[in-house]
């Protein structure tokens, strides 16, 4: 990636891997970038969406036409960085309007290098994805543009997402700790996948506090902090290829602790069960995706990052080496898993993101099921 300053107006062009290209002008860091290019439907939150580590190497579509007319403030990012590869919005804000906005979008990309573009129609794109499938894109800008053809490429020179294995990439490197606020109840051992900073505010405001491992933690290191419960977070890359996580899962299944897995955590349950994970076409992105709890017929709008889903029959409950499982969740848009949950010990997960933070939060009782979870152990 390579990055200079920039004026407004400065000539941007995005090429997908399938050539289609959409030329606009800069917006962030000018250069070139590479990623797979994703859209998300979301009308807001877009702060919490760039500092998401479950977005490293992906360029992510709004599409909504109208973005950074909030700003960007320091209270809200999910992580201490900017993870997406690139960004892509149709009709940037002109200038900030919040009271908590302390510098523009645009300026935050460009002090974190991220490659954007602006002036592209966000919707003809995102149609184009849903039809042809999330493929790889490079956006480049300045003079980092030759002929269409070269990029092209370039582009398809890039790695897929398929196979890469990235969540050791965006975990701590160093366990740290997040109180108990108020009375400690509670403690789960968090492993980082790519876990968002409101994920263990989420538990430590149910009285828990949460010991925050890296992706590499052994089963050993897990249990030295004696957890009441076990936590696996989202992230990035294919679940084919988290071999230790899955592994490391089953050690916490075969001692039934209670479990808890959000997004790359439900897939990794997924895997160690037994269950296979495929590439979703387009996947799932924004914060206003359609889920059915099927343990109360509830629906729930919610967030989802998701390009991978777990392969489980939706209309049978299986036998498993750890017990009986079940399709606990599943998307009302296209009937994909969403939930899994053993009925035989104490372990569910879900594909999406109950901690929400910026909305919605009809999720937000998962993590109160965790705790009747360790409630019942403990009695």
């Amino acid at each position: 990636m390579t990055l200079s300053t920039r004026g407004d107006q400065t000539p941007a062009v995005l090429v997908l891997e399938d050539g289609r290209a959409f030329r606009g002008r800069a917006y962030g860091a000018v250069g070139e970038t590479f990623g797979e290019a994703v859209f998300s439907t979301g009308m807001t939150g877009y702060q919490e969406t760039l500092t998401d580590p479950s977005y490293h190497r992906q360029v992510v579509v709004m599409t909504a036409p109208h973005v950074g007319n909030t700003g960007v403030n320091d209270e809200d990012p999910e992580s201490a960085r900017i993870w997406v590869s690139g960004y892509v919005v149709r009709d940037p804000a002109r200038k900030p309007s919040n009271w908590r906005s302390q510098r523009s979008l645009d300026e935050e990309l460009a002090a974190q290098g991220v490659v954007g573009i602006s002036g592209v129609d966000t919707r003809a794109l995102t149609r184009h994805l849903r039809e042809r499938g999330a493929m790889r894109v490079g956006i480049f800008s300045g003079n980092a543009i030759p002929d269409e053809g070269t990029l092209l490429v370039r582009v398809r020179q890039a790695p897929e997402m398929t196979g890469a294995d990235l969540s050791a990439e965006v975990a701590t490197k160093e366990a740290y700790v997040v109180p108990a606020i108020g009375t400690k109840k509670f403690t789960v051992a968090a492993i980082d996948l790519g876990i968002k900073g409101m994920t263990p505010h989420r538990m430590a405001e149910r009285g828990i506090e949460v010991h925050v491992l890296p992706a590499t933690a052994t089963l050993e290191e897990v249990y030295a902090v004696a957890p009441d419960g076990v936590f696996f977070s989202n992230g990035p890359g294919d679940p084919s290829t988290a071999d230790h996580p899955v592994a490391l899962m089953r050690g916490v299944l075969e001692r039934k602790t209670p479990l808890f897995g959000i997004c790359f955590g439900n897939q990794i349950l997924g895997r160690a069960l037994g269950f296979g994970t495929y590439k979703l076409k387009y996947g799932h992105r924004g914060i206003n995706q359609p889920v059915q709890d099927r343990t109360t017929g509830k629906v729930e709008v919610t967030a989802h990052n998701h390009g991978f889903a777990v392969d489980a029959p939706l209309d049978q409950v299986s036998d498993t080496e750890f017990g009986r499982a079940e399709v606990s969740h599943v998307c009302l848009n296209d009937q994909v898993v969403e939930g899994l949950q053993l009925l035989d010990r104490p372990a569910f997960s879900v594909q999406y993101h109950p901690e929400a933070a910026a909305g919605p939060h009809d999720a937000a009782y998962l993590f109160d099921r965790f705790v009747s979870l360790m409630e019942g152990q403990r009695a």
